[in-house]
């Protein structure tokens, strides 16, 4: 689905399904980065902090962060190894500074958006089970 809003006046142009819920994948991490920089804007958060992190916390399609073992990764590094390559501990651990799934459904709440909501982990958020509303979203959302 989809929604083509004009930004200036509010109204909606066109749209496909946009009251039907998406499993939203990888799309959240945007979101999840949004939401970083929210904190940052805060001082609750710094770009240029380093995290380190394991083997152990490796999942699934990590390019990135499989690549920095010995030396960590910055937020800012996080940030756009999950955006820019999708990369998937790049997400969990950025997911892990604001507090987990539910502190991200609990930001964009804040935001003003009651419908998405992220319940799971990478890489078991990437499952889509019909009629699952979790990790989903809706265009009109």
């Amino acid at each position: 689905g989809y929604i083509e809003l004009d930004l200036n006046s509010g109204k909606i142009l066109e749209s496909f399904r946009p009251e039907e819920r998406f499993p939203m994948m990888s799309t959240f991490k945007v979101l999840l980065c949004g939401a970083v920089l929210s904190r940052v804007d805060a001082g609750q958060e710094q770009l240029g902090r380093r995290i380190h992190y394991s083997q152990n916390d490796l999942v699934e399609y990590s390019p990135v962060t499989e690549k920095h073992l010995t030396d960590g990764m910055t937020v800012r590094e996080l940030c756009s190894a999950a955006i820019t390559m999708s990369d998937n501990t790049a997400a969990n651990l950025l997911l892990t500074t604001i507090g987990g799934p539910k502190e991200l459904t609990a930001f964009l709440h804040n935001m003003g958006d009651h419908v998405t909501r992220l319940d799971r982990w990478e890489p078991e958020l990437n499952e889509a089970i019909p009629n699952d509303e979790r990790d989903t979203t809706m265009p009109a959302a």
